[in-house]
């Protein structure tokens, strides 16, 4: 059996989810459907980033602990993925014991290889603070870009930095100038592996345009050796003697979660973790394009590093950003829709239709109120729910709830066998909006289908048609409700029980003749402003 491993990114727990991050991981969930229905083996894993600067900074803000902080947010995302409907067979969390014994465990093994070595190092230092000061704590402009950056990423330009490499640097605390003293680190030589990175990135010319561009990137500027450890007290520890006040750096254990939750589903399912890790496997990696880099250069520079044959990303399904009414996404400036409230508004289907018709797939896309409203009352409510209700309620009204036909014309046959086919490709591929406008262009021949045929006049004039209409619209209709199972899992699964399909992603006949009477509408209309805290939040930002 050909194993699927699907790995979203691992969000910080340092603060709540937003739209951005919605979009950028809900492909990740459309895969895993997918691929169960395929009948594969799938270990569809993330997990909160529980370590790390942004929530020792987020700690000390509310006068909190990192525990305390990256819990409190752990429980949150679950909540929001939940009623999102992602799937996950295991969402983990970084601060898990078994995350850290495998990180651990790993780092030994990396530790006696060939790629990482011992360096004396600067290290930032701040006067007024009287501290050192991790990367994230070290603002300045970009040396790439010239921009206004961190220490250890460049939001503008993507590219990955070290603190003494920034210019004019300074606390962010306190904006004092910073002086650079000396520490010892160990270092991960990306730089002697820069042969088999470059191979690696040219046997996948299929990923998405940015995953290229960005690693293309890095290749053509020269691939640095990068710390994997750092002078902190939040973390995982570094099991090597006179490392005892340091830690894993948090980019060189984070990407390894994706190993760690794995094994744990092979521990569960008695799986061979090594099968999963080695060839009969395809492996996707869901981010946003600010990770680029650690999935297609640190995470695969770990594996080879590593030297035990483990398995490489295949996939890339890296999104661009999703801007709001316009405008970038801000959370300091309290310029986002939070993915909280979201969910406790509105149908979870309606928001994944939403995200998945307007991903950020090529490009950035921009969510709108107009236009979120405007999609659920078109697409949901009156096309895909219209066709749901007018042929269901017509079946129970008039033919007294049976929907078998004499015959599935073979046009309506053929078509469908076509779609489960073509909408597979392009979900495979990562192409997910492409996918879900084939199925909707199936929803519209549907609705065309059953003007064409005019069942309410049939019924009187010729009540065999009026069945074989009906009975062909419910054809339609439960198919594509296994074809829109892995976008709309909540109002897909009502559709497959009411006319008896299962999940297989194959053609299937209808395993009922007669439904039930209490059909209800799949979606109800969005009307009127957003709600308040939304208009509130977007007043204030202007």
């Amino acid at each position: 059996m050909e194993n699927i491993v699907i790995g979203g990114a691992w969000p910080y727990a340092n603060g709540s989810l937003h739209i951005g991050h919605i979009a950028a991981l809900l492909p990740g969930d459309v895969l895993a459907r997918y691929f169960r229905a395929k009948g594969k083996r799938v270990f569809y894993i993330s997990g909160s980033d529980c370590h790390g600067t942004p929530i020792t900074i987020r700690a000390r803000q509310e006068h909190s602990t990192p525990e305390a902080i990256s819990e409190h947010y752990h429980t949150e995302f679950c909540d929001v993925f939940g009623k999102l409907g992602f799937s996950y067979d295991l969402y983990t969390k970084t601060s898990d014991a078994r995350h850290k014994d495998f990180v651990t465990q790993f780092h030994k093994k990396l530790y006696a290889g060939a790629y990482v070595e011992e360096r004396t190092v600067s290290q930032a230092y701040c006067p007024r603070c009287k501290k050192v000061l991790t990367d994230r704590l070290v603002v300045g402009i970009c040396p790439v870009c010239g921009a206004e950056t961190r220490g250890d990423q460049c939001d503008a330009c993507g590219e990955v930095l070290d603190a003494d490499a920034v210019l004019n640097a300074k606390c962010a605390n306190c904006a004092t100038a910073l002086v650079f003293g000396q520490t010892t680190q160990l270092f991960l030589l990306i730089s002697k592996l820069k042969d088999e990175l470059r191979t690696y990135l040219n046997s996948h010319p299929y990923w998405r345009k940015n995953a290229i561009a960005f690693t293309q990137r890095y290749m053509d500027e020269g691939l640095r050796d990068r710390a994997i450890t750092r002078d902190l007290d939040w973390g995982i520890e570094v099991p090597k003697d006179g490392y005892g006040d340091k830690r894993i750096y948090i980019w060189a254990e984070n990407v390894l979660g994706y190993l760690s939750a794995t094994a744990v589903l092979c521990e569960e399912r008695g799986v061979d973790f090594k099968a999963v890790f080695g060839h009969n496997s395809r492996h996707y990696y869901v981010h946003g394009k600010d990770n680029i880099p650690f999935h297609t250069i640190i995470l695969p520079a770990l594996l080879l590093a590593h030297g035990e044959g483990l398995h490489l990303p295949d996939e890339m399904i890296s999104s661009e950003y999703m801007t709001l009414e316009g405008k970038k996404i801000s959370t300091s400036k309290n310029w986002a829709v939070w993915a909280k409230d979201l969910v406790a508004a509105y149908n979870p289907d309606a928001i994944r239709y939403f995200f998945m018709a307007n991903g950020p797939e090529k490009r950035d896309a921009d969510f709108s109120w107009g236009e979120f409203q405007r999609q659920n009352n078109a697409e949901l409510v009156g096309a895909w729910g219209n066709l749901v209700n007018r042929t269901l309620a017509f079946a129970v009204k008039f033919l007294d709830c049976q929907v078998s036909p004499e015959r599935i014309e073979d046009g309506i046959r053929e078509r469908i066998r076509r779609l489960y086919k073509s909408v597979g490709t392009q979900i495979e591929r990562g192409a997910f909006r492409e996918a879900l406008e084939e199925i909707f262009e199936a929803v519209r021949f549907g609705n065309t289908y059953y003007d064409a045929e005019q069942p309410w006049k049939t019924r009187v004039s010729n009540r065999q048609r009026c069945a074989n209409t009906i009975g062909n619209c419910a054809y339609l209709i439960a198919n594509m409700a296994v074809l829109l199972h892995p976008f709309l899992p909540f109002s897909s699964s009502k559709v497959m029980k009411w006319l008896g399909v299962g999940p297989q992603w194959e053609a299937q006949d209808m395993g009922v003749e007669v439904i039930p009477r209490d059909i209800s509408i799949l979606f109800s209309r969005i009307d009127g402003c957003p709600p308040n805290r939304w208009a509130s939040e977007q007043d204030s930002s202007n």
